[in-house]
């Protein structure tokens, strides 16, 4: 398989969520970059173009979108 990422990411296990309009969710960190990241839902959702990926013991925060999805992994483009 052709590795298609700009950056090389890190496997990690944290929790996050994910927020759009007035809802949000709790998700898994699977890997992450500086340009995107994979989390794991725990059940298959329909998710909007565009919103926010917080995991809040690291203060981290970002605007997001889907790339692919296998399941209930998701891969993040951070925008």
């Amino acid at each position: 398989m052709i590795e298609k990422r700009t950056a090389q990411r890190h496997r990690v296990f944290k929790g996050g969520t994910i927020a759009f309009e007035n809802s949000g969710f709790a998700c898994t960190v699977r890997n992450m970059s500086a340009s995107g990241a994979a989390i794991d839902l725990e059940n298959p959702v329909t998710l909007p173009q565009s919103f926010t990926l917080s995991i809040s013991r690291d203060n981290f925060v970002r605007n997001c979108r889907p790339v692919w999805r296998n399941d209930r992994r998701v891969g993040l483009a951070f925008v």
